[in-house]
């Protein structure tokens, strides 16, 4: 059952369209395979897994872990649809402080693969939503970091204005400049 890797604009972060199966029972996908992900050049150890439940318009990130602990994550939508956000915070990448996008939802059943050395975020789109998501490396306190979600220097084009935050979230510092 092979799945779809499609590269982005951000070298690494990898769109993936699984095959799906149905029939009137309902339908079968693989979400992971070992095989498939290390053909298609990303990482197969998958450490740790996460589950969430947003109401719409709440934004999650953007999150990240500083090395030695940073985390790549294989994110997908199990119920309702978000709107996913990788930005390039690699100081030494050409594509630093770029961002790409993706509508991922239980409907669609695309996942996105962000690797380490990326921030993280998304917006619930729909009523609410529920998010898996895997991680190369497992959560670590002391590494965790996160970027303002509105920063202008990014420019990102979130699907709301004023979203849901949590009081973390509010107060994450500005996108360092080079």
């Amino acid at each position: 059952m092979p799945s779809t890797f499609e590269s982005t604009s951000l070298p690494g972060v990898v769109l993936i369209v699984p095959k799906v199966f149905g029939d009137a029972r309902g339908f079968l996908m693989e979400t992971y395979k070992r095989s498939e992900f290390e053909a298609a050049g990303l990482p197969v150890a998958l450490v740790q897994e996460n589950h969430s439940r947003s109401l719409r318009g709440t934004l999650r990130g953007l999150h990240y872990q500083r090395e030695p602990k940073a985390q790549g994550k294989l994110v997908r939508v199990i119920l309702g649809e978000i709107f996913d956000v990788a930005v390039d915070i690699r100081a030494d990448s050409p594509t630093y402080g770029k961002w790409f996008g993706a509508t991922l939802s239980a409907d669609n059943r695309k996942s996105l693969y962000i690797p380490p050395g990326f921030a993280h975020g998304f917006c619930v789109t729909s009523p609410e939503a529920e998010v898996i998501y895997k991680t190369t490396a497992e959560y670590a306190p002391d590494h965790e970091f996160g970027i303002c979600w509105d920063d202008p220097a990014l420019g990102i084009e979130w699907p709301v204005t004023a979203p849901t935050l949590s009081e973390r979230d509010k107060v994450w510092p500005p996108f360092p400049a080079r």
